[in-house]
């Protein structure tokens, strides 16, 4: 048995292997109200039948105004229950699982997506005020309105909200999205948290709304359910967000009912330098596994089945996230067990199609 293709039981959920599909995001709600539709449901269903263990849909708003774009999706609204149930519904009879990416994207919000031009989407086509942790603007955009203290207990709330319809649309994990410049990242990060209240200074201040967040979400799925978090593990700026806080949090964040970290990077501030190449963020992954000993998963240019095997392999590792592989190849699953010699169960109508063993 290949590690790749071993399963893996977190809580109460047994996922058939640790090859997982990343959430990507695919602006493509074009109703501009939340709501998923047929393209959702066969880009994630084409993934479920090409073997990934767990599906993770993209990130997705817990209110309106957290929305990366207008054209993405949400879960702040029980109208967008149904919709996202054929989607599960499906991912099940596919023998997979699902999750989703739970978001708001804080300043970064009300932006266009790449055919309706770029920049901050104003209000008169359709796009809102976005709001953060601090008052300055991500470059490129309209600057935000800084968060009033009073008013951030409404968003634990709907993170909250959003984890209950979740698990009513058929989700069989929720993931708290903390990273690449978002709302939640931009709390933790002292180079866009100057706060003065008792959400911003120390550590412990930084990091409470996702604590609060974590226990909010914890209590609206109950305990059989996983709850993941994804962080961005360092801004790669000099007094910035890194992984020694990272860690501190993660470890905090599994204290409350957190079950696997997913470690990325970067996506707070532009002009850094990232040290791209092939698993460049295992590394992170690793760290945080040793620093906390939950779960964790790797993700950053992981392409081929060999290489996902040997990261797994090499110790630390509970799972791989792999994105734009799967977006080059729906059945990339398929492929990888075949290369490695892996044997599973192919979907009965694609037996014909099936690779030799390796």
């Amino acid at each position: 048995m290949t590690k790749l293709f071993s399963p893996i039981t977190i809580r109460e959920l047994t996922i058939k292997n640790r090859l997982w599909v990343s959430p990507m995001c695919m602006y493509s709600c074009e109703g501009q109200d939340g709501i998923v539709g047929q393209w959702h449901l066969v880009h994630l269903g084409s993934r479920a039948i090409g073997g990934a263990g767990m599906v993770i849909a993209e990130a997705s708003a817990v209110s309106p105004e957290g929305r990366i774009s207008p054209w993405c999706p949400g879960l702040w609204s029980d109208d967008q229950i149904a919709p996202w149930k054929i989607i599960t519904d499906f991912i099940r009879q596919a023998d997979s699982t699902s999750c989703i990416q739970l978001a708001h994207a804080g300043r970064k919000a009300s932006t266009h997506r790449a055919q309706s031009g770029s920049g901050t989407v104003s209000i008169a086509d359709g796009g809102w005020e976005t709001y953060s942790a601090t008052s300055e603007a991500f470059e490129g955009l309209a600057a935000p309105k800084q968060l009033a203290g009073e008013k951030i207990a409404g968003i634990v709330e709907d993170f909250a909200q959003a984890a209950l319809r979740a698990k009513k649309a058929g989700f069989d994990a929720v993931e708290i999205h903390a990273a690449h410049g978002y709302l939640i990242h931009q709390f933790l990060s002292p180079v866009t948290n100057k706060r003065q209240d008792e959400y911003g200074g120390s550590l412990e201040n930084r990091a409470k709304l996702l604590l609060e967040t974590v226990t909010a979400v914890r209590a609206a799925v109950g305990e059989s359910m996983p709850v993941m978090v994804r962080f961005s593990a360092t801004d790669y700026v000099q007094g910035g967000w890194d992984q020694t806080q990272t860690n501190q949090v993660a470890s905090w964040c599994k204290d409350l009912g957190a079950d696997l970290f997913d470690l990325s990077s970067g996506g707070l501030v532009t002009g850094v330098q990232i040290p791209v190449g092939p698993g460049y963020q295992v590394t992170f992954a690793k760290s945080t596994s040793a620093a906390t000993s939950a779960d964790v998963a790797a993700v950053g240019q992981i392409t081929e089945a060999h290489q996902a095997e040997e990261i797994l392999r090499s110790g630390e590792v509970d799972v791989v996230l792999v994105g734009r592989e799967f977006l080059r190849d729906p059945y990339f699953g398929l492929r990888a067990a075949s290369e490695l010699g892996a044997e599973i169960d192919w979907p009965v109508q694609y037996q014909r199609g099936r690779w030799p063993s390796a």
